[in-house]
């Protein structure tokens, strides 16, 4: 056995946890009000997809790994050292003693097997199935890569893979793999969505559905207990009535922050302004089932047809980049040698006149129903798409839904087009490009053998060069066979009010707040 270790990190982090500590203590107390543009879908982390929930079941869970403030860099967090065999088959994690559930039920091994077997085994009492999930993503469906789960111990826990899978450590720091208490999940059944129970920094104490979850610090955290007493997030879907309730001071601070607002935060003396690093993608996507979107010719017709650059101007304060690639350049792998679709509305009517619809055709655009740092204005970038597809001939009808029946539609490839976008989760190119366009797990029906086959091959191989290699060659394939237009990717801005302390924005998209504090 070879073995993994962060000494370095953990000396690093144990003096930077005793300086904050001692600097900070005494601010502990207060409640922080978070403005956000949806309501939470479900707080049983591995059932839900969005952003929105994953903001509340990361301060309700923990992982057996976690993330570094700021990074994607994995520390320790249930598990607190951990080795893989020298076959990479074999992950044998030692876990952290003397942890409880909030319901008082002992965290150990029995535990994380238990909550494993639920999420991989179809034939679990409490399995929670569909080739959307996040397990299922990651993991390459059901039972997937992982072949066996042991409790070796009381407090180690052994996972048996059927094949290598290099970014397993980081996927396992991902938010949808919190771990929940079996007796709690066995109580509740398929009501446990609503009544969350984990080993995190905050309780549930209500949720409000469409108005707002109130979470309360857990008295007897294993880490250091949080210093806030109180979050309550708030669901505000538009963004000038959040931004005008962060100036009235009746939220502390918000995410979706409009283009229009983002100079007032700057000359505020109040509010400041924090980016989250930009690790995420806004798309367009064209479903394979529906003509005639079958036709490469008018999906690249479509990439020629929309002027990405404008839709930074008008929509994103030019905090954002026009997309290219599936995944952002700030993701290893990123292949910068690809030429972008270039902004030409007469290429594109050619395109159409190949494909014999030189008259045009009507088709449902679906647009986002709530903002998201990817696209945060969805019905005005969605009306700007209309617009420069009516200049080649075509006419787009405008449709969207509630938050949560529009991703339960789009997950079941209902729609004929659509706007979604995605956050990265643990700066993995298998993270955007296997999760959101191979053919086993996409929304839009696109099938490309070849393509599988390389995303496959990566997942396993564990020499980062040959990866990088992969994961450039899969990128050409996506831009020849164009099943998306990727829009851009933005540096989300975050709105907060001056007395916010320690607030450190992770790429991924949401990130702990048991060390945030507010200064008196």
């Amino acid at each position: 056995m070879r073995k993994i270790t962060l000494t370095t990190f953990i000396i690093l982090a144990v003096i930077m946890s005793v300086f904050v500590t001692g600097v900070m203590a005494q601010e502990q107390g207060g409640t922080l009000v978070f403005g956000r543009g949806g309501d939470t879908v479900g707080l049983d982390p591995i059932q839900v997809t969005d952003g929105e929930s994953f903001k509340v079941t990361q301060q309700i869970y923990d992982t057996l790994v976690d993330y570094t403030p700021g990074g994607t860099e994995v520390e320790p967090a249930l598990a607190t050292d951990w080795e893989v065999s020298e076959d990479g088959l074999t992950w044998t994690f030692y876990l952290r003693e003397g942890v409880e559930f909030h319901d008082g039920n002992p965290f150990n091994a029995e535990a994380v097997k238990w909550n494993f077997d639920r999420w991989r085994l179809e034939d679990h009492p409490y399995h929670i199935g569909g080739e959307f999930t996040y397990y299922s993503y990651m993991f390459q469906g059901f039972p997937g890569i992982i072949q066996e789960v042991n409790a070796v111990d009381e407090y180690t826990v052994e996972f048996i893979l059927s094949e290598k899978q290099a970014p397993f450590l980081n996927n396992l720091a991902m938010v949808p793999f919190g771990i929940s208490s079996p007796e709690a999940v066995k109580e509740y059944g398929e009501d446990y969505f609503k009544n969350p129970v984990g080993t995190g920094a905050y309780t549930l104490e209500e949720w409000r559905q469409g108005d707002r979850v109130i979470l309360k610090a857990n008295e007897n955290y294993w880490r250091e207990r949080a210093y806030l007493d109180e979050i309550v997030f708030r669901s505000i879907p538009d963004n000038s009535a959040r931004f005008f309730e962060l100036q009235a001071g009746t939220i502390d601070m918000m995410d979706g922050v409009s283009p229009e607002d983002v100079e007032s935060v700057k000359e505020s003396d109040e509010i400041k302004l924090s980016l989250r690093p930009s690790m995420n993608v806004g798309y367009f996507s064209m479903n394979f089932n529906v003509e005639p979107f079958d036709d490469v010719r008018v999906r690249r017709a479509f990439n020629h047809a929309i002027d990405k650059q404008a839709i930074i101007d008008a929509f994103y304060s030019g905090l954002a980049e026009p997309a290219k690639n599936p995944m952002p350049p700030s993701i290893w792998g990123y292949n910068d040698e690809i030429e972008p679709y270039e902004y030409n509305p007469e290429k594109a009517k050619e395109l159409l006149a190949e494909a014999g619809l030189e008259d045009g055709f009507e088709f449902d655009l679906w647009y986002l129903p709530v903002p998201r740092p990817y696209i945060p204005q969805g019905k005005f970038i969605g009306q700007a798409i209309q617009s420069y597809l009516s200049e080649i001939g075509v006419n787009a009808n405008l449709v969207t839904y509630d938050w949560s029946t529009y991703l339960d539609k789009t997950k079941k490839r209902e729609a004929p087009t659509f706007m979604l976008g995605w956050t990265g989760d643990n700066g993995d190119p298998d993270n955007f490009i296997y999760v959101l366009l191979d053919q086993s797990n996409n929304r839009n029906a696109y099938a490309n053998d070849e393509l599988s086959e390389i995303l496959l091959e990566a997942q396993k191989t564990m020499d980062q060069e040959k990866r990088v290699e992969l994961y450039k060659e899969a990128q050409v394939i996506i831009h020849e066979d164009a099943p998306w237009v990727p829009l851009v990717h933005s540096t989300p801005p975050i709105a907060l009010k001056n007395n916010i302390q320690n607030y450190i924005p992770n790429p991924t998209g949401t990130e702990k707040l048991h060390r945030v504090w507010l200064e008196e």
